[in-house]
């Protein structure tokens, strides 16, 4: 739904409630959808991938890079589906592990969900996800073409970086494995090359960035409210 959402961050103040933005496609129709069920079931969609509130971090944090994203945005909206959707995590790798260049099928999407959850979903339901994420990735980047489809490597600046390892921090992952977790995975780039980025979002004031030889400490200051960084500092 990369469309919608781009739409509605286009139209819908920054500090909108939740409540703000699906009146705005419920009721206002900004994304011009056709039937009053279709509004409200793009608004719940939206809400579900997104969350659409300043008081998620996800989301409002989300909401502070897109301006200076450019063409990383399709990276920065799947990174946050993929933390909101565990069917985007479950199937990333499948098409992670396939080159850039080759072909990616949906009958891989199909039998990687068949695999991971038996006889969760039966065979439409299964086949029509295999078809969403397949556009997802397409959406995103990872893959492209309309007919035939190939593995392709996305657009990623310094924002889809910082973004990456503050959700890995915020599942409590610290130091150089920031740069090994899913997240980091869908970036689709060589370690070298992630470490760049974060050189670059730390000088651009996106993240704290240290690094001494093997040791590497992150931190997103400004990112989490004191209330927030507390609750993350609790004992687990």
């Amino acid at each position: 739904m990369l469309a919608e959402l781009t739409t509605l961050l286009g139209t819908v103040p920054a500090d909108a409630t939740n409540a703000d933005y699906r009146r705005a496609v419920a009721v206002d129709n900004v994304l011009g959808k056709k039937s009053a069920a279709t509004r409200r079931l793009t608004a719940q969609r939206l809400s579900e991938l997104y969350a659409l509130s300043p008081g998620v971090p996800l989301f409002r944090n989300l909401r502070r890079l897109w301006p200076q994203a450019g063409a990383g945005r399709p990276v920065v909206a799947l990174l946050c589906a993929a933390d909101r959707d565990p069917l985007v995590r479950m199937l990333a790798p499948t098409v992670l592990r396939v080159h850039p260049g080759d072909p990616v099928s949906k009958t891989e999407l199909d039998e990687a969900l068949a695999t991971a959850i038996p006889r969760r979903f039966n065979d439409s339901i299964r086949n029509k996800i295999a078809r969403n994420a397949a556009s997802s990735f397409t959406q995103s980047g990872h893959i492209s073409g309309r007919t035939k489809k190939t593995r392709s490597r996305p657009p990623v600046g310094r924002e889809a970086l910082a973004y990456a390892l503050f959700l890995g921090y915020l599942c409590g992952v610290r130091g150089p494995a920031l740069f090994t977790t899913t997240w980091a995975d869908l970036l689709d780039r060589r370690p070298e090359e992630l470490l760049a980025l974060a050189e670059g979002a730390s000088a651009a004031g996106l993240l704290a960035l240290k690094k001494a030889g093997p040791v590497v400490d992150v931190r997103c200051p400004g990112w989490l409210t004191p209330e927030e960084e507390a609750i993350l500092d609790e004992p687990r």
